[in-house]
C-alpha cells in the first residue's frame, strides 16, 4: 500500500521560509516523478514543482526562483524549500507521486499559511 506523508507546514510571516518534506512507502520510489501541488480556498489544485527520477525539475512561474524541489532516493523523500514566502502562497500543499495514468498517488495535504 502506497503512502505519502507530508510534514513541515505551518504559519509563517511574509518573507519567511518553510521546508516541506514528504516520505513515501510501499512503492519503488526511484522510478517515480515526485511533485508538490497546492490548492488555495476556492481555487483549483495547481502544480508547484516536480522532479523526475533523473533529477530534472520544473516549477510554476509563480514560485520560480523562490522554491526549490529536491529528492533523496535513499530516504524515499522529496522536499520543497520555500523562501520569500508571500500571502498568495497560502494553500494546502500536496505531495504527488506519478508513474503514469494508473500509478498516481497523493498525500493527505498539509496547510501552509503566510500571514503577518
Amino acid at each position: 500500500q502506497v503512502q505519502l506523508v507530508e510534514s513541515g507546514g505551518g504559519l509563517v510571516q511574509p518573507g519567511g521560509s518553510l521546508r516541506l518534506s514528504c516520505v513515501a512507502s510501499g512503492m519503488n520510489f526511484n522510478r517515480y516523478t515526485m511533485g508538490w501541488y497546492r490548492q488555495a480556498p476556492g481555487k483549483q489544485r495547481e502544480l508547484v514543482a516536480r522532479i523526475a527520477n533523473g533529477g530534472r525539475t520544473n516549477y510554476a512561474a509563480s514560485v520560480e526562483g523562490r522554491f526549490t524541489i529536491s529528492r533523496d532516493n535513499a530516504k524515499n523523500a522529496v522536499y520543497l524549500q520555500m523562501n520569500s514566502l508571500k500571502p498568495e502562497d497560502t494553500a494546502v500543499y500536496y505531495c504527488n507521486a506519478n508513474l503514469g495514468i494508473t500509478n498516481v498517488y497523493w498525500g493527505q495535504g498539509i496547510q501552509v499559511t503566510v500571514s503577518s
